[in-house]
């Protein structure tokens, strides 16, 4: 299983927020650690898909010693986050949205570090878990 290290930043009035050095872009947030942890962990999986689908490949995870010799990456609480690669096939489909609602979720998703399917894939899972 590949691991990425996560820096996890929390300023006054804000929630902990989660970034990956090695995945510019994948970002996560949460209202306590453990939220911020299982959030991390949600990210990077839709990141990885993300880059995947895209015909990207998985850069290869640094070191801990690489990563702290970045003195940007020192105000962080490092966790290490497992890649979990036992993910389901990945399906394309076709779907119609309104032309400003796509502009509106693709604005979002850069906005925030997801690609379009990441991001509408997460929305999705969210509203059918808390179904």
């Amino acid at each position: 299983m590949t691991n990425y290290i996560a820096l996890i930043h929390k300023d006054a009035d804000s929630e902990f927020g989660v970034s990956f050095p090695d995945l510019p872009g994948c970002v996560s947030v949460g209202t306590t650690l453990e939220e911020a942890r299982l959030n991390a962990e949600e990210a990077v999986a839709l990141h990885a898909e993300g880059l995947i689908e895209d015909g990207e490949t998985l850069p290869e995870p640094s070191t801990l010693d690489e990563v702290m010799a970045d003195p940007a990456n020192r105000d962080g609480a490092v966790i290490i986050v497992p890649l979990k690669t036992a993910q389901p096939r990945t399906v394309r489909v076709n779907i119609t949205l309104p032309e400003t609602t796509l502009r509106d979720i693709d604005a979002y998703a850069e906005s925030h570090g997801f690609t379009r399917s990441g991001l509408l894939a997460r929305a999705a899972k969210r509203m059918i878990d808390a179904a």
